[in-house]
């Protein structure tokens, strides 16, 4: 299901929403590309206007409170707002995204991190959300904050966010937009939808690692 568009600063980034696939559209960057194995082309959308990670207050999975924007402590940070109790795609993703990082050289995995964004804080506690990232790469970090932020944080990067009913009680999903966003040095340079493919994920991150 597509969501309605957020305010105008949507006429930069395109949004895809819902826990089930789709597409949307970005404006190309202007800015020139590095070539990376023979190809200058990004295969994610580049933003033209990089935007900033907000300072809000999250938990993360070992109990810290930490700022999201002080959290890019590495030169490369993929965002990602999901859920553990996801069907579908956060598991593609996630799956996708390590299995990049496995195969890539040992210089790109140190530059980049994971921050996962829970879209579920009712039911993603620390533990829950520690034990769903680690399936995937123990060096992802989860994030967890009420749904009031969340839905600040995903405004300012924006994704969709539907916040979730808890009256449902225990089976329900969240819908939520299904980009990653990387940003490099702390400002978003390139979205990756959920259709991504895993070389070109690869591709993508070992191009931002060397413009780091």
């Amino acid at each position: 299901m597509r969501k309605p568009l957020l305010g105008s600063a949507i006429l930069a980034v395109g949004l895809l929403a819902g826990c089930a696939s789709g597409d949307a559209t970005s404006p190309a960057d202007d800015g020139a590309a590095i070539a990376v194995n023979g190809s200058t082309a990004w295969h994610g959308t580049p933003v033209k206007n990089g935007y900033r990670l907000p300072d809000l207050r999250f938990t993360d999975t070992a109990g810290h409170q930490v700022d999201l924007a002080e959290a890019a402590t590495k030169p490369v940070t993929l965002v990602f707002f999901g859920y553990s109790h996801c069907p579908d795609i956060c598991n593609v993703v996630m799956a996708n995204i390590a299995a990049a990082l496995r195969e890539a050289s040992p210089a790109v995995r140190h530059d980049v991190r994971l921050l996962f964004v829970t879209t579920d804080p009712a039911r993603d506690k620390p533990e829950v959300l520690r034990e769903f990232l680690d399936r995937f790469d123990p060096s992802f970090e989860g994030l967890i904050a009420p749904v009031g932020t969340v839905a600040r944080a995903a405004r300012a990067l924006y994704i969709s966010y539907e916040k979730p009913d808890g009256s449902r009680g225990g089976s329900y999903e969240v819908d939520h937009g299904t980009y990653t966003t990387g940003f490099l040095d702390g400002t978003a340079k390139v979205i990756w939808a959920e259709t991504t493919t895993v070389a070109n994920l690869r591709a993508d991150l070992t191009r931002l690692s060397r413009l780091a």
